[in-house]
């Protein structure tokens, strides 16, 4: 079968699965969508654990990784950890994957029940 083997090489001879893997992405066109599955699986290896228990990535979409902090003040540490977090992303992953870190806080209870609504603020909380 012409243009699947390497010159030199018969299509039937046996490559190793990494290298499978590989072509078929980039055959494919999955390349970058297999680059940003990667930073979300292997998360914990890559940020180290003290990062990865107080924070979840979420979505990583053209360039832009979102995070979910476990409280307020983990999401604060974060913003200001943010350039130290892309740097390491970038040394392990290439500066095309992720280019902008965005961190949310967590998020609080709905405290609306059924149809009617009043105005006022509501609950006084930081819930974090």
């Amino acid at each position: 079968m012409p243009g699947i083997a390497a010159p030199g090489r018969e299509w039937r001879d046996p490559v190793s699965f990494g290298t499978a893997i590989s072509r078929l992405l980039a055959a494919r066109g999955w390349k970058a969508q297999a680059d940003d599955a990667g930073v979300l699986a292997r998360w914990d290896v890559i940020v180290g654990p003290d990062i990865a228990d107080h924070c979840t990535p979420v979505s990583l979409r053209d360039g832009n990784l979102e995070l979910v902090a476990e409280s307020t003040a983990w999401a604060t540490q974060l913003r200001m950890l943010s350039r130290q977090i892309l740097a390491i992303l970038h040394r392990e992953l290439g500066p095309q994957v992720v280019q902008r870190i965005t961190v949310r806080g967590p998020t609080a209870p709905s405290w609306r029940h059924g149809p009617i609504r009043t105005a006022g603020r509501g609950p006084r909380d930081t819930y974090g």
